[in-house]
């Protein structure tokens, strides 16, 4: 057997060298993720300046006279007029503002109340014919609201409920389920058990269990899937544009606020107000905005804590 005895410098070299390429290789590393860093904090600050100038211009827009919009888009208005605000109210506004308001009152708590409910049961108690529920919930995300305007629209005619809250209550809830149910149902998969058992020990009702105990616990879930819910309905237009139609002189016009913006769309048409557009479309704006920015930090953690749960 023979053995082989290297020189002192040949194993240092070896070793520097091997040192050298560990370094090489990990400064590599660490400049492709400065790169991929730097470009995607570049093109999330793109984003943010083409939805947040648009908005900006907007709100600017409301509190300008014509002139001033035409002459210069982004600059400041020299006298901070607020009559087109009362204009813009006064154009009935004020009345489909309220409209939307009085319908998502009821349409997003029995959303969440219906939902919230369908999706307990469906996580937390196996059943035969429980998968088969749960994917006819989740096919409904996937339906395309188009398709069904023909006969939706039957349906509600039918039951007398044409231009009612009632009826666009209904579409609105049925509308949100399937969402809501799946978001909901991952959601409720991921609370620990031991709870339910404890609560279950202790002689507590299913109904109990589900509202003093589970639905608590969910409370992030809720928050993150009540905001997108509000978004969704108060942006809705082809929904009311249906169904929200008088269907004689004698109706009386409740028009939701997308319905609404449509129509002063329409008014501005044939007359050169501007401002009285923009304060609409800022009005409508500006609540959406309140809600999220409020609950920006809750919305982050029930999304965060259902995706790595």
């Amino acid at each position: 057997m023979t053995t082989v005895i290297k020189a002192p410098g040949e194993a240092g070299a070896q070793r520097s060298g091997g040192s050298g390429r560990r370094t090489g290789e990990g400064g590599g590393r660490r400049s492709d993720g400065t790169a991929l860093n730097v470009f995607s904090h570049g093109f999330l600050a793109v984003w943010a300046i083409l939805i947040v100038l648009p908005l900006f211009w907007l709100m600017l827009g409301s509190f300008k006279t014509d002139s001033q919009i035409g002459g210069s888009a982004l600059g400041w208005p020299s006298n901070w007029h607020f009559d087109a605000f009362v204009r813009a109210w006064d154009k009935g506004i004020g009345d489909y503002f309220a409209n939307t308001v009085i319908v998502m009152v009821f349409s997003v708590p029995l959303t969440m109340l219906l939902g919230s409910m369908a999706a307990y049961v469906l996580a937390r108690y196996p059943f035969r014919g429980n998968r088969l529920i749960y994917y006819f919930f989740v096919s409904g995300a996937m339906f395309p609201v188009f398709l069904a305007l023909v006969p939706l629209f039957f349906m509600v005619k039918r039951l007398d409920m044409l231009n009612s809250y009632q009826g666009l209550i209904l579409v609105y809830v049925a509308y949100s389920m399937p969402f809501t149910v799946f978001f909901m149902h991952s959601f409720f998969r991921t609370l620990p058990t031991a709870v339910h058992e404890a609560a279950v020990i202790d002689g507590a009702s299913d109904t109990r269990i589900f509202f003093q105990v589970m639905l608590p616990m969910a409370k992030p879930g809720l928050i993150s899937v009540g905001i997108f819910n509000v978004l969704g309905q108060w942006n809705q237009y082809i929904l009311p544009s249906v169904l929200m139609q008088p269907q004689s002189g004698s109706d009386p016009e409740r028009y939701l606020l997308t319905q609404g913006l449509i129509q002063l769309q329409q008014q501005m048409g044939y007359e050169t107000d501007l401002p009285v557009l923009f304060a609409g479309v800022t009005i409508a704006i500006i609540p959406m905005v309140v809600v999220y920015l409020s609950f920006q930090r809750q919305i982050q953690a029930g999304l965060t804590s259902a995706t790595l749960k």
